[in-house]
């Protein structure tokens, strides 16, 4: 975003921002957005916490049954183990945490406790600074993104319905090209330019190329 543009916008969706977002990375939509994405992964009915109860093999979301091969299960669905684990959605939160911390000369964060109680205080910490990087951070946009997909894909491993399909676009400027899905709010391009929700979807998919 410039903000010596004639109509600024955020990063993340394109909308034009408000007078006082003017020189913004994020505008308040977006900002609550995110809120209420990072709302909903912690506490002990969250989301995070309910990727247990679909962690047994041949269980899936909806509580039913999947059915099975002849070979032995695996010990636990690897879906949800891999966003519960270490690695997972706490590392990925984490990381951003210790980069705001960076940013502000602030020291390296502590986390105590087990990994649900390390979430809930990584996404505390993150909450009570999202006014500063929806206003500063410059990568606002990426941030979001990477929250909004986790809680997509934790949500899907919860709910036992298929994650959003991603696609393959298109930059008509420079030829880069970028995945999204249906839920992608926004993406600026590598050659800086920026494309909201509606101009994301007119973009030219990806031709495959043959194996």
């Amino acid at each position: 975003m410039s903000i010596d543009a004639p109509n600024p916008t955020c990063t993340s969706c394109s909308r034009t921002l408000w007078q006082d977002e003017l020189t913004h990375q994020g505008c308040g939509v977006c900002l609550r957005r995110i809120d209420d994405a990072l709302a909903e992964l912690a506490g002990p009915r969250g989301l995070y916490a309910r990727l247990s109860t679909v962690m047994a093999p041949g269980t899936s979301g909806r509580g039913g049954r999947v059915s099975g091969s002849k070979n032995a299960p695996i010990p636990v669905r690897l879906g949800p183990l891999s966003l519960q684990a270490r690695g997972g959605v706490v590392t990925v939160l984490q990381t951003w945490q210790v980069d705001w911390h960076e940013m502000n000369g602030f020291t390296h964060p502590r986390w105590t406790g087990r990994l649900q109680q390390q979430l809930d205080q990584t996404v505390d910490a993150l909450r009570n600074n999202l006014p500063w990087a929806a206003a500063e951070h410059p990568a606002w946009s990426e941030f979001a993104d990477e929250v909004s997909q986790l809680v997509g894909a934790c949500r899907a491993q919860v709910s036992g319905e298929p994650p959003a399909r991603r696609v393959t676009v298109v930059c008509p400027l420079c030829d880069a090209t970028m995945r999204i899905t249906l839920d992608t709010p926004g993406r600026r391009c590598q050659c800086g330019t920026q494309y909201g929700w509606a101009e994301l979807r007119q973009l030219p998919l990806a031709e495959r190329t043959a194996a």
